[in-house]
C-alpha cells in the first residue's frame, strides 16, 4: 500500500479539474446572464431530509412530491414506499457519481460496473428490485428524463437495455432524490414498472458551495479528482437563477490477469496485456435552472449538459494474430484495441404555471437528447494490411426526445376529512433515433478490430408519437383513511395503444402504527433503441471471440431466424406494507410485493449459427458467426420485500447518532417462455437460452443489508456503514462452467470536521479490500477475467478518499 494514497498524478488531476471547472463555469456564468429568465419546475412543496434507507431517515413530516400528486403529502402519509436521499447524505457516501450514489445508499438498487463490454464500460446502467434498467423512469423536477442511446447488448446485467444516463448529471446540483419503489405507469407512464427515481433540484436565490473532491484506490491506479460549484442569483425579486457545474477526471483501473491464452513464442505472453476495470474518463456537466415570476404566472425552465470522454479496451490481439492479418509490421507484439468514445447528453424543459378559478395549471415543453460518437484507435482493418490506418471513425448514436404536457389539479370538498384532489393531464411524446454509419474502413472487409464501425445497412433515422391522457383522484375519508385511484391511456404510432390503473389506500391502526397497499397495472412501450439497434462487433461467446450481428426485428436477417414484431411488456403489481413510529426518533417501515411482467423485452441468445443460416445471412451481405434479436418471448414474477429503520439518538455530552437498518430481499423467477421458433429448432438453436433466463433471475444478488451508524461531536462527525451483498450465479452454456458467487460484506468509513462555511472529509471504502471471488479459469479467457462484470460493487478494492467543500 502506499505510504500516502494521493500521489502526484492525483495532484496534477486535481490541477486540472480546477482549471477546466473554472473556464466551464465562467463561460456558462456568462451565457446565463444574457439569457432569458430560466427557472427549473419545481414540485409545488419542497422538503428536505436525509436518507430514508441508509443514512438519517427523512422526518416524516417532510413533503414528498413523487407518487402523487397533492402538494401537501408528507412521507408518513405517503401511500407507496419513498425513499428520500437529500445532498448531504449523496455527499458522505463517498461516491462522486450519482448511480454509485444511489447504489451505496439503497439497498433496492445495484449499480454493476461492468468491463470488456464495449459502450457498456461508458454508460453502465443501475438496475432497481433486480428488473431491468430500462423499467425504471427517471424524472428531473417531475419531468421525464430522455433515455441514452447506447444499447446494452454485451453479456452484462440489463443487456439489452437504452437506459438514462444517472451519472450524466451532477450531484452538486441535486437537492435531494426521492425513489418511489412501487409501479407507477398510471401516473407517470411508460417505463415505471420498478419505480421512479425523481431528481429534485437546489432552488432559490441564496447559497452556494465550491467543494473538491479527491480519490485513489489501494492498488496506486483509479486516481479521480472532482471540483464543483453551485450558486444562486436574484433576478430581481421576482425570480432566480441557479448554475451548478462539475468537472471530473477518473484514471482507469486494471484487474486484469497475465495473458497465458497463446504458444510460448508470443513475445508478451505471462504478461497484463488487456485491461479489466474503470476506464480513464473526463466528464464535464452543468445544469442551469430558475423561476421568474410575471402577471400572477410562473415561468420556469431548466437546461442541462454533460459532455464525457471514455477510453476503454477490447480484447488483446496476439502477436500471432497479428501476423496472421497481415498487419504484424504495424504491432510487431501484438496490440490492445481501444474504443474511444464521446457522450453528450442535453435537455431544455420550459414551461408556465398559474391558477384560474379553483384549477392549478402547468404546461410545459421538454426537449432532451443523447449522442454517443465513438472511434476505435490503436487498432487495423485486416482486410487492408500494412497499409491499414491504426485509428477509426465507427459512427454516432442518437437519441432525441421532445414532450409537452399540460397539468390541471383542484381540491373538491367532497364531505371526507379534508377535500379531495382531482388531478387531470394530457401530453404528446415524440421520439426519434439514429445510427450513422462510420468511415467505410471502419466495417469494410471485416471492419476495425475491437469494434466494428456501424455500415450503411445499420444507418437509419427513426421516429414515433404518442399521445396520453391521464386522471387522478386522491382524498382521505376519515382522519386515519386515505386512498388514492389512477389511470393512464397512451397511444403509440408504431404498435398501437396501451393502459395502466393504479389503486392505493392507507389506513392507521393506531397512533404509532399505519397500513398501506397498492394495485396497478404497467406497461413499458419497446424503445427504438430496442426496435431498430443493429450492429456487428466481435463478442466473447462460450469462451471465443466472434462476429456477432444484433439485428433489427424488421430486418430481413432478423425474420430469417424467426423474429416477431414487438409488442409493450405489461405488468401487474400488488403490495401491502407497514409503517411503525413508537416513538418520534424511531421509525421503521417494511413492505412486501409482487410484479408479475408479461412479454418481457429482452435480447436474445446468441446464436451460434451453422453453416446453413451463416450462408443465408451471407447472400444478404450479413457476415457474421453468430446473431441475436429483441424478443418478447420471457413472462417473468418478481417477489420481494424491503425493511427500513432509523433510530435518532440524543447522548447529551456524547453527542447525537442516528442509526440506520435497511435490507431488501429480491426473487425472480419464470412464469413462461414463448415457443422456439421453428428455423431455430431446426437448427438446434434456442432462442431464449439457459444463459439469458439466467441473467433474469439469479445473476443479481437476491439480498442487500445495509447497516449505517452516523455520529456528531460538535464540529466532529464520523460514519460507518456495511453492506452486505447476497449470493448471486453467472451460468454458461455448459452446465460444468457456471459459477455461484459467494455474499460479500463492504465497510465505508469517514470522519469528518464542518466549522463555519468549512466541510472536509476523509475516508476509506471498502475498508477490507474485499474483492468478489475469482471466475473460475474455464470462464477467464486464458486468465484474462479474473473478476466478474456482474459484481454489484466491482472489483477495485479499497479505495481512498478526501473532500473539501466551502459553502455560503
Amino acid at each position: 500500500m502506499p505510504a500516502f494514497p494521493f500521489t502526484t498524478t492525483s495532484l496534477a488531476l486535481a490541477a486540472s479539474t480546477l482549471s477546466s471547472l473554472a473556464a466551464m463555469t465562467a463561460m456558462t456564468a456568462m451565457s446565463a446572464m444574457s439569457a432569458p429568465a430560466l427557472a427549473q419546475t419545481p414540485p409545488p412543496a419542497t422538503a428536505t431530509g436525509a436518507s430514508a434507507s441508509a443514512g438519517a431517515q427523512a422526518s416524516l413530516q417532510a413533503v414528498v412530491v413523487t407518487g402523487t400528486r397533492r402538494s401537501d403529502r408528507s412521507l408518513a402519509e405517503s401511500e407507496s414506499p419513498v425513499d428520500v436521499i437529500d445532498a448531504a447524505e449523496l455527499r458522505r457516501s463517498g461516491s462522486t457519481e450519482l448511480a454509485t450514489a444511489l447504489a451505496q445508499l439503497l439497498p433496492s438498487l445495484n449499480f454493476p460496473r461492468p468491463s470488456l463490454t464495449d459502450a457498456s464500460d461508458a454508460v453502465r446502467p443501475a438496475q432497481l428490485r433486480g428488473l431491468s434498467p430500462d423499467q425504471t423512469l427517471v424524472l428531473i423536477d417531475g419531468k421525464r428524463r430522455h433515455s441514452g442511446s447506447v444499447v446494452n447488448i454485451n453479456g452484462t446485467q440489463g443487456r439489452g437495455s437504452a437506459p438514462v444516463d444517472l451519472n450524466a448529471i451532477p450531484i452538486a446540483a441535486i437537492d435531494r432524490v426521492e425513489v418511489l419503489r412501487d409501479g407507477a405507469a398510471a401516473q407517470y407512464g411508460s417505463d415505471a414498472i420498478a419505480g421512479v427515481i425523481n431528481i429534485v433540484l437546489k432552488k432559490g436565490p441564496t447559497g452556494g458551495s465550491i467543494a473538491g473532491d479527491w480519490g485513489q484506490t489501494d492498488a496506486g491506479d483509479g486516481g479521480r479528482a472532482i471540483v464543483s460549484a453551485q450558486f444562486g442569483l436574484a433576478l430581481g425579486d421576482a425570480g432566480w437563477l441557479r448554475l451548478a457545474a462539475e468537472n471530473r477526471h477518473q484514471q482507469r483501473t486494471n484487474r486484469a490477469g497475465v495473458d497465458t491464452r497463446d504458444a510460448a513464442t508470443e513475445p508478451r505472453r505471462g504478461q497484463v496485456n488487456n485491461r479489466l476495470g474503470d476506464p480513464d474518463s473526463t466528464q464535464q456537466s452543468v445544469i442551469l435552472n430558475g423561476q421568474l415570476e410575471a402577471a400572477g404566472l410562473q415561468v420556469y425552465s431548466v437546461a442541462s449538459y454533460s459532455h464525457r470522454d471514455t477510453v476503454s479496451a477490447a480484447f488483446w490481439r496476439t502477436q500471432a494474430t497479428a501476423v496472421a492479418n497481415n498487419v504484424g509490421s504495424l504491432y510487431p507484439e501484438g496490440f490492445l484495441p481501444l474504443e474511444d468514445s464521446t457522450s453528450q447528453d442535453a435537455s431544455l424543459v420550459l414551461g408556465v404555471r398559474g391558477q384560474a378559478g379553483a384549477w392549478q395549471w402547468d404546461a410545459s415543453l421538454n426537449h432532451g437528447r443523447n449522442e454517443f460518437d465513438i472511434a476505435v484507435a490503436n487498432t487495423a482493418n485486416y482486410s487492408l494490411g500494412a497499409a491499414s490506418p491504426t485509428r477509426f471513425d465507427a459512427g454516432r448514436l442518437s437519441n432525441r426526445q421532445t414532450l409537452a404536457n399540460v397539468d390541471a389539479s383542484r381540491e373538491i370538498d367532497w364531505g371526507g376529512f379534508r377535500p379531495a384532489v382531482l388531478s387531470v393531464g394530457a401530453e404528446w411524446r415524440q421520439e426519434r433515433y439514429s445510427i450513422e454509419a462510420g468511415e467505410p474502413g471502419s466495417y469494410t472487409g471485416g471492419g476495425a478490430s475491437g469494434f466494428p464501425g456501424f455500415q450503411p445497412s445499420n444507418a437509419g433515422s427513426h421516429r414515433r408519437d404518442n399521445v396520453s391522457v391521464y386522471a387522478g383522484l386522491e382524498g382521505s375519508w376519515t382522519r386515519d383513511f386515505s386512498t388514492s385511484v389512477a389511470a393512464r391511456v397512451e397511444d403509440y404510432s408504431d404498435f398501437g395503444h396501451a393502459s395502466a390503473l393504479k389503486l392505493s389506500g392507507r389506513y392507521v391502526v393506531a397512533s404509532s402504527l399505519s397500513v398501506r397497499g397498492t394495485l396497478s397495472s404497467g406497461f413499458r412501450a419497446p424503445s427504438l433503441a430496442q426496435q431498430y439497434f443493429a450492429t456487428t462487433s466481435t463478442n466473447l461467446i462460450n469462451g471465443a471471440l466472434v462476429e456477432a450481428g444484433t439485428f433489427p426485428v424488421g430486418s430481413a436477417a432478423a425474420q430469417a431466424l424467426g423474429a416477431q414484431p414487438l409488442k409493450a411488456e405489461k405488468s401487474r403489481q400488488a403490495s401491502l406494507g407497514l409503517q411503525w413510529q413508537p416513538t418520534r426518533q424511531w421509525q421503521t417501515t417494511l413492505d412486501v410485493y409482487q410484479i408479475d411482467i408479461d412479454h418481457r423485452i429482452l435480447l436474445s441468445a446468441n446464436l451460434s449459427l451453422p453453416t446453413a443460416l451463416r450462408n443465408q445471412l451471407a447472400a444478404q451481405g450479413v457476415l457474421v458467426s453468430a446473431g441475436r434479436y429483441f424478443t418478447n418471448a420471457l413472462d417473468t414474477r418478481t417477489r420481494g420485500v424491503d425493511l427500513v429503520s432509523s433510530l435518532q439518538q440524543d447522548w447529551g455530552v456524547g453527542g447525537r447518532g442516528t442509526y440506520t437498518l435497511a435490507f431488501n430481499h429480491n426473487k425472480n423467477s419464470i412464469r413462461g417462455v414463448d415457443a422456439n421458433p421453428q428455423v431455430l429448432t431446426d437448427n438446434n438453436l434456442q432462442l431464449i437460452d439457459r444463459v439469458t433466463l439466467a441473467r433474469a433471475t439469479v445473476s443479481a444478488p437476491t439480498t442487500k443489508l445495509l447497516l449505517a451508524a452516523q455520529h456528531q461531536w460538535g464540529a466532529w462527525n464520523a460514519r460507518v456503514a456495511t453492506t452486505r451483498y447476497g449470493h448471486y450465479e453467472v451460468r454458461q452454456s455448459n452446465p460444468v462452467n457456471d459459477q455461484r458467487f459467494s455474499a460479500a460484506w463492504l465497510v465505508d468509513v469517514s470522519a469528518g470536521w464542518t466549522q463555519g462555511p468549512w466541510d472536509a472529509q476523509l475516508g476509506v471504502e471498502n475498508l477490507g479490500n474485499r474483492y468478489p471471488d475469482p471466475v473460475l479459469a474455464a470462464n477467464s479467457v486464458g486468465g484474462i477475467l479474473r473478476y466478474s462484470s456482474f459484481s454489484p460493487f466491482g472489483f477495485n478494492g479499497r479505495q481512498y478518499v478526501a473532500k473539501l467543500a466551502y459553502r455560503w
